[in-house]
């Protein structure tokens, strides 16, 4: 089931100018990833949910557009088919074409997703040559991102760690870093980084704690410093870190820091707020 162009669409839907798989052509698009997007996690089937963070999904696809001088997508469209596919997938990817038509598609949490918060996961440090196409938009071009994480995904790692030429660490294939350090988190602000709306959160939910970021670059030495490290993205929320695998060596972290699990902690507060009633387990 999809949305497309103002319309809804399922398996059985006899459909003109769709790929196999359900995807609608767009020629620009398949040929040079010409397209936007951003993914979204709907928490309680609400669009207007904190987390869920609907505007400022809205606000990132404008920014792009805009930047790129493309049509400007209908928005009672797009609003329309989140919240026909809402009932059907906690998670939705909003893409929208040159032309302003709009693509949206859902599907499942990542598997085991509770388990990886609460133990944390492996990453790999890729080389540079995994360098991302126009880093600070969200376009159809993922492929450094996705191979990146395939090739993790054979080292026997969840995850890829996204590096500069110079030897920076920038972010993950999906996300945004977090490192824990000298009693304050840190997170890389780099040109080459994609600026996380769920990276953007945290850091408002830690600026009203009175917990500020320090945001610079990580040069190569620079994470070796860290007690903890972790990254967040809208879906994950915010995933500790416990190995890296470099290319002579591991890095160990502690996936139970205190910090780690107080940052969590503040997030499962805004999915189950203490007055509804409701467990976090």
């Amino acid at each position: 089931m999809f949305w497309h162009d103002g319309n809804l669409f399922s398996a059985d839907t006899p459909s003109m100018g769709t790929l196999g798989v359900g995807a609608p052509i767009d020629a620009t698009a398949l040929k040079f990833g010409a397209s936007v997007f951003t993914t979204l996690r709907i928490y309680d089937s609400c669009l207007e949910h904190a987390l869920t963070q609907w505007q400022a999904h809205c606000d990132r696809l404008t920014h792009s557009i805009q930047t790129f001088g493309w049509c400007l997508p209908n928005w009672t469209h797009i609003r329309r088919g989140c919240e026909q596919l809402k009932h059907h997938y906690p998670v939705l990817r909003i893409t929208v074409f040159p032309d302003g038509r709009e693509w949206i598609t859902g599907r499942s949490l990542p598997n085991h997703l509770i388990q990886k918060g609460e133990t944390g996961i492996t990453c790999w440090l890729a080389p540079p040559t995994y360098t991302r196409s126009l880093p600070t938009h969200k376009t159809g071009n993922y492929l450094a991102c996705w191979l990146a994480r395939a090739q993790a995904q054979k080292q026997g790692a969840d995850e890829a760690i996204l590096t500069s030429a110079q030897g920076d660490w920038l972010e993950t294939a999906t996300g945004n870093l977090w490192g824990w350090h000298d009693g304050q988190w840190w997170t890389p602000r780099d040109k080459r980084c994609l600026p996380g709306i769920m990276g953007s959160y945290l850091r408002k939910i830690l600026a009203e704690a009175g917990q500020p970021v320090n945001l610079q670059s990580w040069d190569k030495v620079h994470p070796h410093r860290f007690e903890a490290i972790a990254y967040s993205n809208c879906v994950v929320g915010l995933l500790p870190i416990h190995t890296i695998i470099c290319e002579n060596t591991r890095l160990e972290y502690d996936s139970q820091h205190e910090k780690i699990k107080a940052l969590q902690g503040q997030i499962r507060q805004l999915i189950y707020p203490p007055s509804n009633g409701r467990s976090d387990s």
